[in-house]
């Protein structure tokens, strides 16, 4: 892969400057969906499947950005001084112009533009944060080309706020916190109050992690999703006239159904209720995983997606119906959506030996209520954003 993204880069620069590669994965959420921005905690892990960067350091101050994912765009050309602003006629390349604007106002001084070829194999849309793989590996890149010493919390963090206040986008943490921070065969148990954080190996005997894609298609900045954060912070609001709290997270299921009576508005309680609920889950889980009960894990992460349909409301019919399907077939040990749903993916846990036929029958059952055809991606859990060294 390496070496074909080096042949491309030289082909559509034209140039044989010496260029360097870096790698920055996608991540699936395994159970704690929509409770990053609430304070809550989530359990993601990196996967093998990402975004590449190729990237040579120019001698003037022109910036040169293509994407193999998006080829009739061509190549996107500004100088350093046009870099930080937003243009929607640059589209994909607004997302590495957000993370260079958190390093600009950090001091750093663009003296040289660079010419950069970025290639994902993370499928668009789908929820596995490509968003956020982007803005990883163009931070590993810049801090590579450009020998800052930031660390890598820093660069988490500046990703989630150039996408933030940049792209528009009210997302939590977590996406970025998993993509720079993941490790080889672990999970990330993480506080997104504190950033405390602590690893977990991801132990599933003889099953495998299953992506399934309703490839249906969702745009995150224009879906119900920082709708959904105002609602949850409306519910805070109420609670904070009563409770000393600094987020949902704070607190416990009995806690909220004690205290629930002080968010007036019934739709805002539906959302506080799953945040709270759904963190508790994801506790329980880690703790299950860490005894090796699958079996539990699995009963928990199908209570997530009934959080996520009835109180959260952000799955949807497709979404719904690959989850259904999943829980009917023989091998499955746990299935729900992942990520912030209005579309994108489930996550399943599946018995090895009833992969093959898992991906037959639920795609059948989809295709048949859905008239869309699902992709299937047995995946591996990986390490994060980095520099790939000539052994890699």
């Amino acid at each position: 892969m390496k070496d074909q993204l080096l042949t491309q880069f030289n082909e559509v620069f034209k140039t044989n400057n010496k260029a360097r590669t870096f790698f920055a994965p996608g991540r699936v959420n395994l159970i704690g969906e929509h409770t990053d921005y609430n304070g809550g905690h989530v359990f993601p892990c990196a996967l093998t499947v990402g975004t590449y960067a190729v990237a040579s350091v120019r001698e003037d101050r022109s910036i040169r950005m293509y994407s193999m994912n998006f080829p009739t765009i061509g190549v996107i050309e500004f100088s350093i001084d046009d870099a930080l602003v937003l243009e929607k006629s640059h589209d994909w390349a607004n997302y590495p112009k957000g993370v260079m604007h958190e390093f600009s106002e950090r001091g750093l001084k663009w003296e040289h533009g660079f010419d950069v070829l970025y290639y994902g194999n993370i499928p668009n849309g789908a929820g596995l944060s490509s968003s956020a793989s982007i803005e990883l590996v163009t931070a590993v890149m810049i801090q590579g080309l450009f020998d800052t010493s930031l660390s890598m919390i820093e660069l988490v963090k500046m990703s989630q706020h150039a996408e933030n206040n940049f792209i528009g986008v009210s997302c939590g943490i977590m996406d970025q916190f998993a993509i720079g921070m993941g490790k080889e065969e672990q999970a990330v148990l993480l506080n997104c109050q504190t950033l405390d954080y602590q690893y977990s190996p991801i132990k599933l005997n003889d099953a495998s992690l299953v992506i399934s894609n309703t490839n249906k298609r969702r745009t995150l900045a224009d879906s119900k999703y920082n709708e959904r954060r105002s609602e949850c912070e409306r519910a805070l609001a109420n609670l904070q006239t009563e409770l000393e709290i600094e987020s949902l997270g704070d607190l416990t299921p009995e806690a909220f159904e004690e205290h629930k009576h002080l968010i007036k508005n019934e739709t805002d309680q539906k959302r506080a209720k799953h945040a709270v609920y759904e963190n508790d889950r994801t506790l329980r889980a880690v703790d299950r995983l860490h005894a090796g009960d699958l079996e539990s894990f699995g009963t928990l992460m199908a209570e997530s997606h009934i959080s996520l349909r009835d109180d959260y409301q952000v799955s949807g019919k497709e979404l719904d119906t690959l989850v259904e399907a999943a829980w009917g077939q023989e091998g499955v040990i746990g299935s729900r959506m992942t990520g912030a749903g209005f579309g994108g993916c489930t996550v399943s846990i599946v018995a090895n030996d009833k992969i093959e036929e898992f991906i037959d029958r639920v795609g059948k059952s989809y295709q048949n209520e859905t008239k869309l055809t699902a992709d299937f991606y047995v995946v591996n859990v990986g390490d994060g954003a980095r520099e790939l060294l000539n052994n890699q």
